[in-house]
């Protein structure tokens, strides 16, 4: 069953890079780097934004931006992390490794 682990890990880090590549994609847009005019780019934006929106919308109601910044991703990840934590040592508690 260490196979179900790795799978555990996988899909966390997998949800977390999403989460990574849309920040730095949104700072290359204000930094102007990346043309929002360009066809790839807006399916790009729209992608990510499919992937991390269902978890951010709801917290949104909740953490207001700080100084401008969205704190949003940063809650998230850690949260993943936490959560991946305790999932993955409440399986092993079980033996399910």
């Amino acid at each position: 069953m260490g196979a179900l682990i790795f799978l555990i890990n996988l899909a966390f880090d997998i949800y977390m890079i999403i989460i990574i590549l849309q920040v730095a994609i949104s700072w290359l847009i204000v930094f102007d780097v990346i043309n929002t005019n360009n066809e790839q780019a807006q399916n790009l934006i729209k992608l990510l934004k499919k992937a991390t929106d269902p978890v951010y919308k709801p917290l949104r109601k909740y953490i207001p931006p700080i100084g401008g910044i969205d704190i949003t991703p940063i809650i998230v990840l850690l949260g993943l992390s936490v959560v991946r934590f305790y999932l993955v040592k409440f399986i092993v508690s079980l033996g399910m490794y």
